[in-house]
């Protein structure tokens, strides 16, 4: 009746495959973080990167801050001028843009 108490092996190794245990863990648990942390990482960093590549003159944007303009210039050194109605423009980051909105979307708002 000892359900809770487990055999005790000596710290010789003589138990059999102690010997691969731990590599083997380690092994498992470095996949694991591959493929649940740092691929899907990856894959959005890589999105994000054609994204800010794809972005153009007349594309309607949403920024990190709420901001949804239209694009009116866009500058080799990485900012973007932001058309937010007919009097108002902004100067933003081009790492500031989360997603392109389909044409039309500031229309309809």
């Amino acid at each position: 009746m000892n359900f809770f108490i487990s055999s005790a092996y000596a710290a010789d190794g003589s138990q059999p495959g102690s010997d691969y245990f731990m590599p083997i863990m380690l092994v498992v648990f470095g996949l694991f973080f591959y493929f649940m942390i740092m691929r899907p990482q990856q894959k959005r960093v890589k999105a994000h990167r054609d994204l800010m590549a794809s972005i153009s003159r007349g594309d309607e944007v949403l920024t990190s801050g709420g901001l949804i303009g239209r694009v009116a210039k866009v500058n080799e050194n990485g900012y973007l001028v932001l058309e937010l109605n007919d009097t108002t423009e902004v100067v933003i980051k081009r790492d500031f843009i989360t997603s392109v909105l389909p044409k039309g979307t500031m229309k309809s708002l």
